[in-house]
């Protein structure tokens, strides 16, 4: 089985040090087989807080496929923002900005979905979701379709209409057709697990809560999103556990499990 933990939203430069603890010791209880970090990763793009958050991400000890948010472009710095937008991501995460993962169980693609231009909204060009698409459709039938991006897919609410990525309708319909089982996001710190109507074949727009940071909406805690996946326990289905953190305990404890069931070519 494979095992995959969302992060989104941390927020380094607003993180909390009980649930950064917290958080750290859920990874060593689980022992992912991926980390996924889907953006928002600091308050403010400065050197400090990247180098908080790549400190942390290191302690969980899993592979690690991150993607910046629109809190990772300088805001202030209007030089740095216009000309070198992901300099300060780069130095702590890497050059790539797009990473993927493929294993026999997993294809896990990334999207980078800000833009210097847009302070909070987020955009998924034509150009990637057709890249995007093309790497889906050479899947193999024993992997699970995962697409992470920052600003939502989908959303439940309609006064969070306004936080839809730009291009979302499109993707959507592109990405079903290719075979994408769920698509990953984070960027407005509420989880759900929502199921996309209208489409070619069956997926799933899984949201994340904000991780670390004290910048928590009304009425959600901090908290991230589990995957479990292949092996021998129940084929063909995938459980997603959302895990929050309580102060009583001050440790993430399971609060909601729900199982999809992709369906691939071959089945």
């Amino acid at each position: 089985m494979s095992v995959l933990l969302q992060l989104s939203d941390p927020h380094f430069g607003t993180e909390q040090a009980p649930v950064v603890e917290a958080l750290a010791a859920l990874a060593q209880q689980l022992q992912p087989d991926l980390l996924l970090l889907s953006g928002d990763i600091t308050q403010r793009a400065t050197r400090r807080q990247f180098a908080a958050a790549r400190a942390f991400t290191d302690r969980l000890g899993a592979p690690l496929l991150a993607i910046p948010g629109n809190h990772d472009i300088p805001l202030f710095d209007l030089v740095q923002r216009v000309l070198h937008p992901y300099a300060r991501y780069r130095e702590a995460f890497g050059k790539v900005l797009e990473p993927t993962h493929t294993s026999h169980e997993l294809l896990v693609q990334c999207v980078n979905t800000t833009r210097w231009y847009r302070h909070k909204g987020g955009t998924v060009s034509s150009n990637q979701i057709e890249r995007v698409a093309s790497r889906l459709r050479a899947a193999q039938p024993s992997q699970l379709r995962v697409v992470v991006v920052h600003q939502p897919i989908a959303v439940l609410r309609a006064t969070e209409q306004h936080n839809l990525l730009h291009g979302h309708a499109k993707a959507q319909q592109s990405w079903a057709a290719a075979g994408c089982d769920v698509v990953l996001g984070g960027h407005i710190h509420l989880p759900y697990v929502m199921t996309l109507a209208g489409l070619a074949r069956p997926m799933w727009a899984v949201q994340a809560g904000t991780c670390v940071s004290r910048r928590v909406r009304a009425g959600a805690a901090n908290s991230v999103n589990v995957l479990r996946w292949g092996g021998d326990t129940a084929p063909g289905c995938c459980i997603i556990e959302q895990w929050d953190y309580t102060a009583a305990t001050q440790a993430f404890v399971c609060t909601g499990m729900t199982e999809i069931h992709p369906v691939h070519a071959s089945e």
